[in-house]
């Protein structure tokens, strides 16, 4: 919930499953974006994985993995690394 003190909208899920619903719902075509960037717990996103990679060449929306109160399980900075990779032609964010 902190990101609505920031003023940014929240959609909490209880699973992955429910992520994925969200998901879907907040990136369907309806002819604008309304949404630039997501960001997405690392374990709702294990679960829903093929739904984020349909979004990693498009410039809009944005999926950005950050980790839950769990703590990371590395997730977002693999996905970080394999985009800066694509884009860039190399690994130069290191191991």
């Amino acid at each position: 919930m902190g990101f609505k003190a920031l003023g940014l909208a929240a959609f909490p899920a209880a699973d992955s499953s429910e992520a994925g619903k969200i998901l879907r719902s907040l990136t369907r075509e309806s002819g604008e974006d309304e949404y630039a960037i997501i960001y997405l717990e690392e374990t709702l996103a294990a679960g829903i994985q093929a739904e984020i990679d349909k979004f990693k060449d498009s410039p809009s929306p944005a999926i950005i993995l950050i980790p839950g109160r769990e703590g990371s399980i590395g997730l977002g900075q693999s996905a970080l690394k394999a985009a800066v990779e694509r884009a860039v032609g190399t690994n130069i964010l290191g191991d």
